[in-house]
């Protein structure tokens, strides 16, 4: 049979489950459009900027079953995607990026948009291929989705030539999808060394990331089992319950908020699942991890990288912590201390929180009275997404979620501008679920006219806008040492102008005392299907604990001449101006 290649491509895409697929139709991949157009289970969407649509997928991936996935033109829309490419990549998150490319039957040099996409994307995709026949396309749709679904998530990359994509060819076959992929058998040795850690600590503790995403329920019967604590990464804020008596906060080092810190003393055994240890995740390297680690982590290339372990298992979380929770109990394994964790987990909480709430700010909005509003106007199943900056440590520490995958946020790669679109992405993938993003002024500057495309979707997600006039995050930390804000100053910025140029609805919270009322008129207008920016008027005199602690670890990893010199400066500036 004769079939062009982007009539198969989309062939490929709908056997493999994609929903949406996002970019901006050019040149290079028209043909494509058209059939995406006539394809009765994808929907093209058509965004402002490639990179906004590389966030758009990211989300999807994060928050849904189907995969996200681009359709672009080659070179500048493939540069444009780069920034959510490399968060898939360095986040573990799967994302299929179709593009259109060159033709290769012409034997002309120089053409528009010709560029070595798989060379540059070596670096930021689990694998990026080039389809130069008919034949390929399906398989190598197949390989690529299954490369990015496996193992530790990631983005993969196919091109399709310019000649293969236009023209009809010859194609013996149209296969189904089978997946092939089977997550690696557990070590039951390694399962009963790990047990026999568990049962000889005084003090076990557990740490999971965003590879537990899908163990929740083994997270929480073991945590029980053990009354353990229980600390997560940023991105895998949401994989345990923030209202489950164990749940003591984000990390538990110094940069962690006191309940963690004061739940994890004496911890002498710490199972940790689906992490990797990154700088983030362990405020700058500054948690102390006992000599007894347990790391479970579906990539074996995580294992003993920042920190060693006594026990490493190849794994996937929910398989693992199966055999682990089957293992103790046979052996009859006694949860110690628990009822003491809780305590201490909520007495701590509680006056954490107290201290951001107690007072109310009449002139601008508090984070504490902020997140706690929030908190009480949404539903258990409500999605939160968050930027990179000031706002993200203040929502870990103070908005408690309750459901895996609800809350989303850049990690690794920490590329701002990324909730807008990805909040977009969100609400179009669950159009019945509140979806609320909170952003800082500065990424809202960077993508926030893709609201725009929500407006013309219909889709009612809630916008708020942390408003301050400053890169809030970099210009705390160098006021401390520095007592300057280079560069970190943005001015003052008119949300109510790009509302309007959106199609948005426009709301403004400028203190404590209003801050539930705006929020109640937030969630109806966007009941109605309208997007609605809330513009906040944030006060962020106080830093976040993460902010705090990371100053602290970082300055005293310095050598002790240059710690002076800092300190001296700090000093000086302060005093002299």
């Amino acid at each position: 049979m004769k079939k062009t290649g982007a009539w198969l491509a989309v062939y490929a895409l709908e056997q493999i489950g994609v929903k949406h697929t996002f970019g901006i139709p050019g040149v290079h991949n028209t043909e494509l459009y058209d059939e995406l157009n006539k394809s009765e289970k994808i929907t093209p969407v058509l965004v402002t900027h490639e990179g906004c649509g590389a966030f758009m997928a990211d989300a999807i991936s994060r928050t849904s079953d189907a995969i996200g996935c681009l359709a672009i033109v080659p070179a500048a829309g493939m540069t444009h995607a780069m920034s959510g490419i490399g968060e898939a990549y360095l986040d573990g998150v799967p994302m299929l990026v179709i593009s259109g490319g060159i033709r290769r039957d012409s034997g002309r040099h120089y053409q528009l948009h010709e560029i070595d996409q798989q060379r540059i994307l070596e670096g930021i995709t689990k694998a990026a291929f080039l389809v130069r026949t008919h034949d390929e396309v399906i398989p190598t749709i197949y390989r690529a989705y299954e490369i990015a679904t496996s193992g530790e998530p990631g983005p993969a990359f196919v091109e399709l030539s310019g000649d293969v994509q236009l023209f009809s060819g010859e194609v013996s076959e149209l296969p189904a999808y089978q997946r092939e992929w089977k997550p690696p058998v557990v070590d039951r040795e390694q399962i009963s060394e790990a047990a026999g850690l568990i049962k000889s600590a005084k003090k076990a503790g557990v740490y999971a990331g965003w590879g537990a995403r899908e163990a929740t329920a083994e997270a929480i019967e073991l945590a029980e089992l053990l009354g353990a604590p229980v600390a997560t990464t940023l991105q895998g804020l949401s994989v345990f319950p923030a209202n489950h008596p164990l749940h003591a906060g984000m990390g538990f080092g110094p940069s962690a908020v006191p309940a963690a810190r004061r739940a994890f003393e004496g911890c002498d055994c710490l199972i940790a699942v689906g992490v990797r240890f990154a700088e983030l995740a362990t405020g700058s390297y500054g948690m102390t991890i006992p000599e007894n680690l347990i790391h479970i982590d579906i990539n074996p290339q995580v294992f003993n990288k920042n920190y060693p372990a006594r026990v490493a298992i190849e794994a996937d979380a929910s398989n693992a912590l199966r055999m682990l929770i089957d293992e103790l109990k046979q052996t009859g394994v006694r949860p110690a201390g628990g009822t003491q964790v809780k305590q201490t987990i909520k007495s701590e909480k509680d006056a954490f929180f107290r201290s951001w709430t107690e007072k109310t700010n009449e002139s601008r909005v508090s984070p504490g009275i902020f997140f706690r509003e929030l908190r009480a106007r949404l539903d258990d199943d409500a999605y939160v997404v968050v930027d990179d900056g000031n706002h993200t440590f203040l929502a870990a520490e103070l908005f408690a979620v309750h459901q895996s995958k609800h809350f989303i946020s850049p990690t690794d790669f920490n590329c701002m501008g990324y909730c807008v679109p990805a909040t977009v992405g969100v609400k179009l993938t669950h159009p019945d679920k509140q979806v609320v993003g909170i952003v800082g002024d500065g990424g809202f500057l960077m993508t926030g006219l893709e609201i725009i495309t929500a407006a013309r979707l219909g889709l009612g997600a809630i916008f708020c806008v942390f408003n301050d006039g400053e890169l809030a995050q970099i210009s705390q930390l160098q006021t401390v040492p520095l007592n300057r804000k280079t560069c970190t100053v943005l001015g003052e910025l008119k949300v109510d102008g790009i509302a309007t140029a959106t199609g948005a609805a426009y709301l403004r919270m400028q203190n404590d005392l209003g801050a539930g009322t705006v929020l109640d008129e937030a969630l109806q207008i966007s009941r109605g299907g309208r997007p609605v920016i809330v513009d906040v008027n944030i006060d962020y005199s106080r830093k976040s604990e993460f902010t705090k602690g990371i100053v602290k670890v970082s300055l005293g990893r310095f050598p002790f001449d240059q710690k002076l010199r800092f300190i001296g400066r700090a000093i000086k500036r302060h005093v002299l101006g």
